[in-house]
C-alpha cells in the first residue's frame, strides 16, 4: 500500500469485475486502508437504446448506493467509504446523465476515458492505434473534461495506446500534463495495468509527468477484492513510481 486512500474501486455490476461490495470493504480493512472510494463505471442513458456490456446499467444505480450507504454505516469505526463512478467525458450524454444521478448522493467521479465518445460508435482507446487526429482529439476532450469541474482526478491518463510518431505524442502528452498541472488536477499511476503489464502506466508518459511537474494518485482499480491486497502489484508500482521520481500526493483528495 503506497498510499493509505484508494479512489478507484470497482463492483460487479460493471459486467467484468468480481466478488461482493463487502468483500471490496474487508480486504481494504485488512490491506491498511483508513479511505476506500467505490467508482464503478458509470452507466450512460442511450437513447437509441443500446446496451453496455462494461458499465453499469442505469437501473443499477439505486441498488449500487443502498448497498455502499448501507456498507459505509456499518464499517463506520474501521474505514472511511466514499460512493462514485470512473466516467468518460461524453458531451452528448452528459446532461442525461445528470438527471440520472441527480437523486443520489453521488461524493465524486473519476475521469477515466476509455474512448472518444459513445462506446458502441467509437474506438476503444486501449487498442494500439497510429491515427494523429484520435491522439489529439483524445487530450482535447479530457482537457474539456477537467475544465467541467466534475472530476476528482484523470485515471490512467495514458490508457491511450499509441504507436504512431513518438515525437507527436510527446507534443501532445506534454500539452495534457501542462495543462493537467496549472490545472492541480492529479494524474493516476494505475496499479492494475502496472500488476498485469499493460501499456500503462507508461514510462514515456511518466517521463513526461515528471518534466512537466505534475502531482500524482496511485489508483487500484481493482476488479477483484484480492487486488486491494496484491503486494506484487503494489511492489512493482512502487518500482516504476521511484524509477521516475515521482511526487505523490501527500493527503487525500476527499476526506
Amino acid at each position: 500500500m503506497l498510499q493509505p486512500f484508494n479512489y478507484h474501486t470497482h463492483t460487479f455490476r460493471c459486467r467484468h469485475a468480481e466478488g461482493e461490495d463487502r468483500e471490496y470493504v474487508e480486504a481494504a480493512i485488512k490491506a491498511g486502508y483508513k479511505i476506500l472510494g467505490f467508482s464503478d463505471h458509470c452507466p450512460w442513458v442511450y437513447e437509441d437504446g443500446f446496451v453496455s456490456t462494461m458499465r453499469m446499467a442505469p437501473g443499477d444505480v439505486e441498488g449500487y448506493f443502498h448497498s455502499l450507504e448501507t456498507l459505509r454505516d456499518e464499517y463506520k469505526n474501521e474505514i472511511q467509504i466514499f460512493i462514485g463512478f470512473e466516467s468518460e467525458y461524453v458531451p452528448e450524454l452528459m446532461e442525461g446523465q445528470d438527471r440520472l444521478l441527480s437523486d443520489f448522493p453521488l461524493d465524486y467521479m473519476i475521469l477515466g476515458q476509455h474512448f472518444l465518445g459513445q462506446e458502441h460508435k467509437s474506438v476503444y482507446l486501449g487498442a494500439p492505434l497510429r491515427n494523429d487526429e484520435i491522439l489529439h482529439r483524445y487530450v482535447d476532450t479530457v482537457i474539456e473534461g477537467v475544465k467541467t469541474g466534475k472530476y476528482l482526478y484523470v485515471a490512467h491518463p495514458d490508457v491511450i495506446h499509441f504507436i504512431g510518431s513518438e515525437k507527436y505524442y510527446e507534443t501532445e502528452m506534454t500539452r495534457l500534463c501542462t495543462f493537467l498541472m496549472e490545472a492541480d488536477m492529479p494524474i493516476e499511476i494505475n496499479q492494475l495495468g502496472a500488476a498485469d503489464g499493460r501499456q500503462y502506466p507508461s514510462d514515456r508518459f511518466f517521463q513526461i509527468a515528471k518534466k512537466i511537474g505534475n502531482t500524482c494518485i496511485v489508483g487500484i482499480d481493482a476488479h477483484a477484492p484480492h487486488q486491494l491486497l496484491n503486494k506484487r502489484g503494489s511492489a512493482i508500482t512502487e518500482e516504476f513510481i521511484q524509477k521516475h521520481s515521482l511526487p505523490l500526493l501527500q493527503a487525500p483528495p476527499l476526506s
